[in-house]
């Protein structure tokens, strides 16, 4: 077994001065934690990987595709391999967990 919490991912991934923390890989998947503050821009590109987004807290908006949907705490979003996405109109600090099937390269 493998657990974590989510407060020492955060200051991990803080630590790194990175916006994204990848935490867990294993055969099939892995799994990070991505991070945008109020009024950033997300600079993400279409993934080779089928993603799943959770939203841990914060408030935004994200595009996939041609579809556009409000995101807060505990949604759930998924976005098939290759499609373009990215989140927007953050009005709330933004934190994300991210599973990618298979693992992310």
């Amino acid at each position: 077994m493998k657990a974590f919490r989510l407060d020492e991912l955060e200051a991990e991934r803080a630590s790194n001065e990175g916006a994204y923390l990848q935490f867990l890989r294993e055969r099939n998947m892995s799994v990070g934690l991505y991070a945008l503050n109020a009024g950033e821009h997300d600079p993400q590109k279409p993934h080779n990987q089928d993603e799943v987004y959770f939203i841990v807290s914060g408030r935004a908006s994200i595009t996939v595709g041609l579809e556009t949907t409000d995101v807060a705490r505990g949604s759930v979003v998924y976005v098939p391999a290759g499609v373009a996405h990215k989140f927007h109109h953050i009005s709330e600090d933004l934190r994300v967990l991210v599973v990618f099937s298979p693992p992310e390269s």
